[in-house]
């Protein structure tokens, strides 16, 4: 299994997002894939408040750590790129990590 870090939006609609997110993390597992969504994880109850400035880059910092040794980044694009999704895709380029644009609309997957 390729270890991924995947991409979706959070804030905004965090509910719809959240659910969002959830699928996108069983198309990547249906693909193969090993994938990690820092922004799932760490914006739990009790872990980090993403509403807390010093807290919500507190987990950007880990989750940029964890990519570090990732294979690739995913990144779904069925409803847009966040601010937060845009500085993944720059640190993965900045690492010389692979890009991959996939959506759950049934079209293909493509590398930058």
């Amino acid at each position: 299994m390729r270890f991924v870090i995947l991409e979706s939006p959070y804030a905004g609609d965090v509910d719809a997002n959240v659910e969002y997110a959830r699928s996108c993390m069983a198309d990547s597992l249906s693909r193969g894939d090993a994938p990690f969504a820092s922004h799932l994880l760490y914006t739990q109850p009790g872990v980090l408040d993403d509403q807390q400035p010093e807290e919500r880059q507190a987990g950007i910092a880990a989750g940029l750590a964890i990519a570090e040794r990732a294979d690739a980044t995913v990144v779904y694009t069925d409803h847009g790129l966040s601010p937060g999704m845009r500085a993944g895709i720059a640190d993965a380029m900045k690492h010389g990590r692979p890009v991959e644009y996939r959506s759950l609309g049934g079209t293909h997957s493509e590398s930058a």
